[in-house]
């Protein structure tokens, strides 16, 4: 993930900052417990696309 487009990507649905899980591929939301995927290299920042993490899941 470039890290220019990362510094700018925020939350569609709170603005809160994001941060990359390379391992999963995807944009994690902190704040809204949201992670959004990436595919072919493109993140998907729409949140009906987003899965949510479930309590018991670690937030890097």
């Amino acid at each position: 993930m470039d890290k220019k487009l990362l510094d700018i990507l925020v939350c569609p649905l709170c603005k809160s900052k994001l941060t990359y899980n390379k391992k999963a591929g995807e944009l994690i939301c902190k704040a809204d417990r949201l992670a959004f995927p990436i595919h072919d290299g493109i993140p998907v920042m729409l949140e009906e696309e987003a899965r949510s993490l479930p309590a018991d899941e670690e937030v890097e």
